[in-house]
This record gives C-alpha cells, sequence and structure tokens, in this order.
C-alpha cells in the first residue's frame, strides 16, 4: 500500500518539498525499464531501449538535460502518453480489491461526516433560538443555510475535478482542512448572524463529498459494480442526516448547544488525518498528466504529453466554461426528462429534510419525547434506508444484472424499474404519518409509515442518480452538478416553510399536501420508463 501514502496529500507535499527525494514513482528509479517510445531520444548507433534508465538524470555542465542540447533529435509531433501496458497498477481499474474497498469506505466515511454535521445541529434550534432571541424559523436557517451551501459547492468543484491539472483528490483535502478548522470556528461563535455564515461555510466546503464522490467510484469500478457502489454510498450519504439528532440529542441536553459542534469537530478531525494519509488521485486523466510531465522531465522531451492535455488546447475556455456550467442547466430545461428528474429528486429531499421540522410537533407535542428520544425516533429512517437498499441492491443483483446480460444495448429506461414500485411507497408512507401521529394511536405506528416512505426515497433517489449519468455520459458531472444544486436549494427551503405549513394546516394536514405533490410524481417517472428513450432521440444534446 506504498503508493497509496505516495498519491495521498501528505505524500505529494513530502515529494514537493523534499526535492522529490521521498514518495518516487517507479519511473523515476534507474531499475525501471521504458517503453521504447517514451524512451530518452540517443545518437544513431545507441542501444535506447532502457537508455532512460540510466541517462535521463545525468546533467551537461549547463544543467540542462543533454537531450535539451540538441532540439532536432525531437519528434515536432506530439507522443501521447497513456499507460505503460494493461496491467499497470496506476491505472485505477487494475487497483487490487483491498485497495478499491478501502478507497471506497473512506470516501464514504468522509461524505458521512460532512452530512451528519447538517442535521447535528437540529438538536441545538431551540437553545439558539433562546439564547439569541431569535424565531424557531430563524433559528433553523442554521441547518438550512448548511444544507443549501453543499448544494452550492458543487456548482464549482465538480467542474473543477474534471481538470485533469487539478484532479479530484486536491479538492477533497484542501477543502476538508478548511472544513474541519471551521467546525472550531462554529463551536466557539458567540452572535447568531456570525453562526449562520459559519454553517453555509460548512456546508459549502464540504460539499465536494457530493459533487466528486460518484465519479471517484466510477475512476476505479466498472458499470457492473456501479450500481452497487452508488447504492451504499448514497445510502450513507441519506443516512448520516438522519443519526445527527440521534448522536447530538443527549449531549446537547445535558452540556449545551455548543456541544453538536464540537461532536462535528471529534468526528471529521480523525477522519482528515486519515483522508491526508491514505487517499490517493483517483482520475486517470489527472494520473497520466503527472506521468507526462515526470517523463517530460527526465527525457527533456517536450512532445511527450497526455491526451488530456492535447484535448485541452484544442478547447478554448470559453467552450471549458460553457460545458461545465451551462450546458446541463440548458439540458434540464430542454429535455423533459432531465428536468422531470431534478424536480422529482428535489421533491423528496425537500420531504426528507422537513422531517426535521415535522418530527419536533409530533413526537415531544403529542407523544412527550425529550430531546435525547426524539432522536431516537429518526432510526425509522434508518429501518426505511436499510430495507430500501437491501430491496434496490437485490434486484439489480437477482433480476437486472442477469436480464441485461444478455442484452446488445442497455438504454437507461431499464434502471428505472424499481422506480415503478418506489414511487408509490411515498406518498404511502407519507399519508399513513400525517393520518396516524395523534395521541390515540400508538407512536410506533406513525414511524411506520416514515420508514416505508424513506424506503421509497432511497430508491427513487438511486434510480435517478443511476439514470443520469447513463443518458448523457459526457455531461454526467455538470449533471450532477446541477440536480445536487436543485434538490439542496429545495431542502433548504423546505426546511424554512415546513415549520410555518405545520402550524397553519396541522402535521397531518402539511404532511398530506407534500405527499399529494408526489401523486403527481407517479405519472412522471411511468412516462420517463415509457417515453423516456423517444424523447432522448429527438434530443440535439444526446447527439453533441
Amino acid at each position: 500500500m506504498r503508493d497509496i501514502l505516495r498519491e495521498s496529500a501528505i505524500g505529494q507535499w513530502l515529494r514537493f518539498f523534499g526535492g522529490k527525494r521521498f514518495c518516487r514513482y517507479p519511473d523515476e528509479l534507474s531499475s525501471f525499464s521504458f517503453p521504447t517510445e517514451y524512451a530518452y531520444r540517443t545518437p544513431p548507433g545507441t542501444d535506447s531501449t532502457n537508455h532512460i534508465a540510466t541517462k535521463a538524470l545525468e546533467r551537461t555542465d549547463g544543467g540542462r538535460f543533454e537531450s535539451d542540447i540538441d532540439s532536432e533529435e525531437k519528434s515536432s509531433t506530439d507522443t501521447v502518453i497513456n499507460w505503460y501496458s494493461e496491467d499497470d497498477p496506476e491505472n485505477p481499474h487494475n487497483w487490487s480489491f483491498p485497495k478499491k474497498m478501502w478507497i471506497s469506505i473512506l470516501i464514504m466515511a468522509y461524505t458521512i461526516s460532512v452530512y451528519i454535521g447538517s442535521s447535528l445541529y437540529t438538536s441545538s434550534e431551540s437553545d439558539v433560538a433562546s439564547i439569541f432571541g431569535v424565531s424557531t424559523t430563524a433559528a433553523a436557517l442554521g441547518l438550512s443555510l448548511y444544507v443549501l451551501g453543499y448544494g452550492i459547492g458543487p456548482l464549482l468543484f465538480a467542474p473543477l475535478s474534471e481538470i485533469p491539472a487539478i484532479g479530484r483528490n486536491p479538492l477533497y483535502t484542501y477543502t476538508y482542512i478548511v472544513f474541519v478548522a471551521l467546525c472550531v470556528a462554529t463551536a466557539l461563535v458567540d452572535n447568531f448572524a456570525g453562526l449562520l455564515v459559519l454553517r453555509f461555510l460548512l456546508g459549502f466546503f464540504g460539499s465536494p463529498c457530493l459533487a466528486n464522490a460518484g465519479a471517484s467510484y466510477g475512476d476505479f469500478f466498472g458499470p457492473k459494480e456501479m450500481p452497487y457502489v452508488i447504492a451504499l454510498w448514497g445510502g450513507g450519504a441519506t443516512l448520516s442526516p438522519a443519526l445527527g439528532p440521534l448522536v447530538a440529542g443527549f449531549a446537547v441536553q445535558a452540556e449545551g448547544w455548543r456541544w453538536s459542534s464540537w461532536e462535528l469537530l471529534w468526528l471529521t478531525g480523525p477522519t482528515l488525518l486519515v483522508v491526508l494519509l491514505s487517499l490517493p488521485e483517483t482520475s486517470s486523466d489527472a494520473i497520466l498528466l503527472r506521468r507526462a510531465k515526470r517523463l517530460r522531465e527526465l527525457t527533456g522531451r517536450s512532445d511527450l504529453k497526455s491526451a488530456s492535455e492535447i484535448k485541452q488546447v484544442q478547447m478554448s475556455p470559453r467552450q471549458i466554461v460553457f460545458d461545465a456550467l451551462v450546458k446541463p442547466w440548458e439540458i434540464n430545461l430542454l429535455d423533459p426528462s432531465m428536468l422531470f428528474t431534478t424536480i422529482y429528486t428535489a421533491l423528496t429531499y425537500g420531504l426528507y429534510y422537513s422531517f426535521f421540522e415535522s418530527f419536533p410537533p409530533v413526537y415531544s407535542d403529542i407523544y412527550n419525547f425529550d430531546l435525547g428520544e426524539l432522536g431516537i425516533a429518526f432510526l425509522s429512517v434508518l429501518v426505511g434506508l436499510f430495507i430500501g437498499l437491501a430491496l434496490y441492491c437485490g434486484y439489480f443483483y437477482y433480476i437486472a444484472d442477469p436480464k441485461m446480460a444478455k442484452m446488445d444495448s442497455i438504454p437507461p429506461e431499464a434502471r428505472l424499474w424499481p422506480g415503478l414500485i418506489g414511487s408509490f411507497l411515498i406518498p404511502t408512507g407519507l399519508f399513513i404519518f400525517a393520518w396516524t401521529a395523534r395521541r390515540t394511536i400508538h407512536w410506533i405506528v406513525s414511524l411506520v409509515g416514515i420508514s416505508i416512505s424513506m424506503c421509497g426515497v432511497f430508491i427513487i433517489v438511486q434510480c435517478m442518480f443511476i439514470y443520469l449519468p447513463f443518458s448523457y455520459p459526457q455531461y454526467a458531472g455538470s449533471l450532477f452538478a446541477a440536480n445536487g444544486f436543485a434538490r439542496s436549494t429545495f431542502a433548504a427551503a423546505a426546511i424554512l416553510f415546513a415549520g410555518p405549513l405545520f402550524s397553519r394546516l396541522g402535521v397531518a394536514g402539511g404532511v398530506s399536501l407534500l405527499g399529494g405533490l408526489t401523486i403527481l410524481c407517479i405519472f412522471g417517472i411511468y412516462g420517463m420508463y415509457f417515453w423516456g428513450a423517444a424523447l432522448r432521440r429527438r434530443s440535439r444534446f444526446a447527439l453533441s
């Protein structure tokens, strides 16, 4: 696992400050045998096969490589740097299974540590309102702005991660360092405005896990494994906000509102240390770009370039910005299927976060739960997610994979089938929760409704996540960012309007209204399943 340390942030820092004496790559060692096409170009009659291994680092008195002296020896055309062989260990798809699993678990731990930070705050809302003298709706801004922050962040970080000169790892590590520092500031802040600003910044700098994690998994897993990997990662991302009230409830009740921020620091601090030590770069383009730079330095050959460097030269900055920031919104507005995926995921995300505002009036006011017991009630979300995860993965393993293996071409709509069932679970669970949350009915019944609804939410979100990259693979990263922004923005708004909504209509009326909206979405997902392919064939984006 030495290569993991070399590719980690700490390994790259050691290389930079140590003059590349530490954490060397195999092709920087004298014993390495280079492919002939990358070798140092020697005068006629000289064996060039392994000449680079012994001569690449020899310099003339002028301090230049020998190849710098005679530029006529260099080719005028570019030589594309690629993997050294089919089983090149630096190719992410060739990594060992234990290495892939370690990186997968680490990215998930990073994601969970950020997502749980959104809802840890909910246990502190009542104290924040009383201490700073603000309304409960104003206090809820601490949750709302955090969610909004990690919706806005991907609009910047997702396109940046696709630039090979940056890659994915620096965005993870440097923003996470800022995130951990902000945890300390949030725990110590003594005014309400500062608290809100810090909560927004926490969400913003924590958002690379939302923006880039799916792309990172795609860097080293194949299409057959991706439904399961995304399901597990998505399950962790969806589960962690539900754990926040449970983790912070009893502590805040005993120690005060700042305790939720200290708990976030205790969770993210050790995770950051492990990330710095053992999270490698996963982007093939970024890895090959670094290789091309090393080989140019070793050989003095300016014609050695990665494919991404050659492609970048051919694209104007305006085109790069347009494809990254404008194109996904253009697709969303002009392609009905994409527009519906954005609306549906935004609605389900808003429903999920509205539970953080509907639980207190139900379980604290009706069933007299204290703050710690209120956190335990969120375990119903956990149950629903586990059931949804089992059903979703079971469908792909036992039904979809054998069926798709026999198909020459798999349409994206084939992956929507679980959503045809899941779309009915969401309103069913919501109506059960809305109509049974009363003193005359035991609290367990309403929690069963929450579990059913969350099972449906998980299945629908996973179907939307897997539908996006297969519909427009060339814009997958930016489409995810646009989708994430839409759902986070609606969720941030839902947190604020849920309280007044439930106050005016009651929990039964407010939740029933939201359940009615999800019934309308049933028609939309069935329309996508049966007519999505025809709509996509008419789309100019599928051909661009």
